[in-house]
């Protein structure tokens, strides 16, 4: 499944709408907490990942891509979390996200191969989406210049990991078994993201305009 640098080749079929960004970023010390969140867990979720391999030796390939996406988040963790600390905020000290905790319902647990391949897949779904809405929130005119820069600068990186982990993937089934995972995988998430709550939350919905 070949991946291009554009946003518009990203295969996620629920398109955020421009109310989204909107009401957001009304809120941003909020959003920037929630994505500050978001960059720890996705560090976490890597190093996790690395003992994951189903075999005692994983390939060195392995190892060094989750490594250098821990790397990547934990930078992008301190990032946003000197932003926040400028702009007056802190980060709290717990935190939920909804929409991660249902896409993580669909992975087979226990079922060896296609269990990591489902967790592989969950977090190249989280990635596209986030990459999707550093887009969004990018180009949107209620964006101050800091705020476009930052996520300008975090698209790439994110879009560079949701082609990994899907690379990866597709080193544990064959071709046809991984691209009819993960059509099913995309029908979810278009249905798990549009049925969000509300809120400054880089992962939520859209509430009434």
């Amino acid at each position: 499944m070949a991946v291009k640098d554009d946003v518009a080749d990203l295969p996620l079929r629920y398109r955020t709408p421009e109310a989204w960004a909107e009401q957001v970023l009304a809120e941003p010390l909020k959003l920037l907490n929630d994505h500050a969140h978001l960059e720890k867990k996705a560090a976490s979720n890597a190093l996790e990942l690395l003992n994951r391999w189903p075999e005692p030796n994983p390939p060195e390939n392995w190892v060094a891509a989750m490594c250098a996406i821990a790397r990547d988040e934990s930078e992008h963790l301190g990032v946003v979390t000197r932003l926040l600390s400028r702009r007056g905020g802190k980060l709290t000290r717990n935190h939920r996200n909804p929409y991660a905790n249902e896409l993580r319902t669909l992975v087979r647990l226990g079922e060896g191969d296609r269990e990591l391949m489902d967790r592989l897949m969950v977090s190249a779904l989280i990635e596209a989406r986030s990459c999707e809405r550093f887009d969004v929130l990018h180009h949107h005119p209620a964006a101050d210049r800091e705020l476009a820069k930052l996520y300008r600068g975090l698209w790439k990186s994110e879009h560079g990991h949701y082609h990994i982990f899907i690379q990866l993937a597709e080193q544990l089934a064959s071709p046809r078994d991984v691209r009819t995972r993960w059509d099913q995988m995309l029908d979810a998430e278009a249905k798990i993201i549009a049925e969000q709550p509300p809120g400054p939350r880089m992962h939520s919905g859209v509430g009434d305009t």
